[in-house]
């Protein structure tokens, strides 16, 4: 897995924030490479910047400005509430392959150049581990995804809008979840975090079986969250919950798209390589 993200780049579309040169976009201008545009000459800029050809051919003094590209901040906001635990037609139950998605992303934040923190939640924020931007750094991190057991009720709603006061500055907001709320509830979280100038992925996980529904006849289902119980006959619901699915999902899907924001859906089938291969190729 190590060797495949290293060819991957997770990128951006908002500017952001940082301290040292990396590959990301900033909206600060500084030296690098990228011509970005010319601003009249004022005092006090370095002769050396005046762009002499421009002023043989219009007798203007300009200076060329460049882009600064900067190492920018991510923080990855995990769901860690009970109903992740769930686990039916997939491997691995929701929270395992989000705790190895998790650590992908990690990886490849780091591999190339990037700062990387960890921000674990139910209906509240649970751990917030520091950023780091080495390998080494990474361990505490990986440690507390192996000890992670889902439990609690989960209110995603709450805990973004507490995580976009964690986050300062323009930076990457990468949140795992299965999302198990009301739409409108979940995207006033999202606007909270692009109104401050986040960059935002959703990787949104899923059992097979929340999407498909394959179960057949008269079943005692469990809520994982409340325990509440209830007798369903998969048989005469199964066209209405695969409806009221696909309205849900679009939207989510259109809600991500006004402000911008990535939106991965992930079955836990599916190779988290390419889960973070669809995300770098959407931007």
């Amino acid at each position: 897995m190590a060797e495949r993200l290293r060819g991957l780049e997770i990128a951006v579309r908002r500017p952001m924030d940082g301290s040292h040169q990396g590959l990301h976009r900033s909206p600060s201008f500084g030296s690098s490479v990228e011509f970005a545009e010319y601003r009249e000459y004022a005092h006090g800029d370095p002769i050396a910047r005046i762009d002499w050809p421009v002023y043989g051919r219009s007798d203007r003094y300009v200076i060329r400005q460049f882009h600064e590209d900067v190492s920018i901040r991510c923080t990855i906001l995990l769901d860690t509430s009970a109903s992740m635990g769930y686990r039916q037609e997939g491997p691995l139950s929701k929270m395992e392959y989000s705790c190895h998605l998790a650590a992908a992303v990690m990886y490849a934040m780091i591999q190339q150049g990037d700062t990387v923190s960890l921000i674990t939640f139910d209906n509240e924020i649970r751990k917030h581990y520091e950023p780091c931007g080495t390998f080494v750094g990474l361990r505490p991190m990986l440690l507390g995804l192996e000890e992670i057991e889902p439990k609690g009720e989960g209110n995603i709603e709450a805990a973004l809008h507490v995580a976009a006061e964690m986050c300062k500055g323009r930076s990457l907001v990468v949140i795992i979840s299965d999302f198990l709320q009301e739409p409108d509830r979940i995207m006033r979280g999202i606007h909270h975090l692009h109104h401050d100038g986040k960059d935002v992925t959703l990787l949104h996980i899923l059992d097979p079986a929340e999407l498909d529904l394959p179960m057949t006849g008269l079943c005692e289902v469990v809520s994982l969250e409340t325990r509440g119980k209830l007798v369903v006959d998969f048989r005469q619901i199964r066209d209405a919950y695969l409806e009221q699915m696909h309205q849900y999902l679009e939207q989510l899907r259109r809600g991500c798209q006004e402000v911008r924001a990535d939106y991965v859906l992930a079955r836990t089938r599916m190779d988290v390589y390419d889960v973070i291969l669809k995300r770098s190729r959407a931007v």
